[in-house]
């Protein structure tokens, strides 16, 4: 593997001390950074290719800790989740190898263009998803919808995700881990959770599951199992540090003190609640307590967008707004949530989420030199660089993703795949699965 250097950049390392350099370096041999600081301070070594960062920004790639891999963009809309769950369904009901595979393809490429180089996804046929992470070269976690309760045997079994760890669990040089995959309480018996917690312990891996993302499915669950979702959750077993759940808008402060306590890290999804209509999730008392929050964009057919930059803007604008609070949620917390702290709730912050020496180069370079950039300015604080690249950036700025120190989207083209034989495809899949879902419409069940 290639050494290279990116070269004069205003370099955003994310690290503890959430230190810029505004005229940066950083250095990367076999895949890894082994040198960041100043460029007068960096040695360049002999033979080493070098990238000029010069009116850019480098930071590191964004991790999407929620996502479900769909070709069901912009089909099922104007509906609160109760109402949406049963249409969302059909895809599974319809859902082949081969609809599986466009999906993830289709997908792993829009967030890789979007600045994401790692996306937690829950979805089915998951060997073909790995198959799509392996062409374009993303990194990715794959939790299977499992589900095993009477009537959803349309969705993936516990056998399967069993032998999906078997197969692919810290395969293509790690770049690919399985995690245990539990659709939902009204999906899932009590024994597929508490096998999960006996088969993360055996294998090493985590366990990731939804929770407490709408009113009336918390007051659902009540009424079903007689307590709360999260006390249900924890009366299996399930929450501690290798556990990440999704969403959780409805949590009350007793709650929060629960999943701070056990250490669960949760995966916040700010465009996709407010577009079901869910909810504002309580971020800043969640982090305020200790929790660990990372961003996720929970995938095109609840979201229609797998876009970071977007997800960062409003994480934060809902919360000044909804609270009339201007200071909630500042850019560096934001950005934090979109780099380490999804690295941490995917159990990888060792090796991913800032620009440290030891760190896996999975690397972002932005464009500063463009409208909606201009003017930048950068010091040791960020300057005005550092709230743009929240509130202003999109995927316009990528100039370049790296993963495993290798470059994956130059100019906003994959290096890996041909973009237009990929997106003619999905094209003509997604055509087919929507057809299969009208087909398949007799088949809805209310979710209640």
């Amino acid at each position: 593997m290639s050494s290279f250097a990116i070269r004069h950049a205003a370099v955003f390392t994310v690290d503890p001390e959430n230190r810029v350099i505004p005229d940066g370096t950083v250095v990367v041999e076999n895949g890894v950074i082994t040198q960041t600081g100043d460029d007068r301070e960096v040695t360049i070594p002999e033979g080493c290719e070098v990238v000029d960062g010069r009116g850019h920004a480098l930071m590191p790639g964004l991790i999407d800790s929620h996502s479900h891999s769909s070709l069901m963009r912009g089909v099922t809309e104007n509906m609160q989740l109760m109402d949406w769950l049963p249409w969302y369904q059909l895809e599974h009901r319809a859902m082949t190898e081969e609809f599986a595979y466009h999906s993830a393809r289709l997908c792993y490429l829009e967030a890789l263009q979007s600045g994401t180089t790692c996306v937690m996804d829950m979805f089915r046929y998951m060997d073909r998803c790995a198959d799509a992470a392996g062409e374009l070269g993303l990194r990715v976690h794959l939790a299977p919808y499992v589900a095993d309760r009477p009537g959803k045997d349309f969705f993936s079994t516990r056998e399967e995700n069993r032998r999906l760890i078997r197969s692919h669990h810290d395969s293509q040089s790690g770049r690919v881990k399985v995690w245990m995959g539990l659709e939902h309480l009204f999906y899932c018996t009590e024994d597929a959770y508490r096998e999960a917690v006996q088969l993360s312990k055996e294998y090493g891996v985590g366990i990731h599951t939804h929770a407490c993302e709408q009113k009336e499915e918390e007051q659902a669950v009540t009424a079903e199992f007689g307590r709360r979702s999260l006390a249900v959750l924890d009366s299996y077993g399930i929450l501690g540090e290798r556990t990440l759940l999704a969403h959780c808008v409805w949590l009350n402060p007793e709650e929060i003190t629960r999943v701070a306590d056990t250490g669960t890290s949760i995966a916040h999804c700010p465009v996709s609640n407010a577009k079901l209509a869910s909810g504002v999730a309580p971020v800043p008392e969640m982090l305020a307590a200790g929790i660990n929050v990372g961003l996720g964009t929970d995938g095109p057919v609840c979201n229609n967008s797998l876009n970071l930059f977007e997800e960062m803007k409003f994480a934060s604008l809902i919360q000044k707004a909804s609270r009339l609070d201007a200071m909630a949620l500042p850019a560096d917390q934001i950005l934090r949530m979109a780099t380490i702290n999804g690295a941490r709730a995917l159990g990888i912050d060792n090796e991913v989420g800032s620009l440290e020496v030891g760190k896996k180069a999975d690397l972002l370079l932005l464009r500063l030199d463009r409208a909606n950039l201009t003017p930048y300015s950068v010091n040791e604080q960020g300057g005005n660089v550092l709230w743009n690249l929240v509130f202003a950036a999109d995927k316009s700025n990528v100039a370049g993703v790296w993963v495993d120190g290798r470059r994956l989207i130059q100019d906003s083209e994959s290096t890996q795949v041909n973009q237009h034989t990929l997106i003619t495809e999905a094209q003509s899949q997604g055509l087919a699965l929507h057809q299969a879902c009208r087909d398949l419409s007799h088949t809805r069940i209310a979710m209640n």
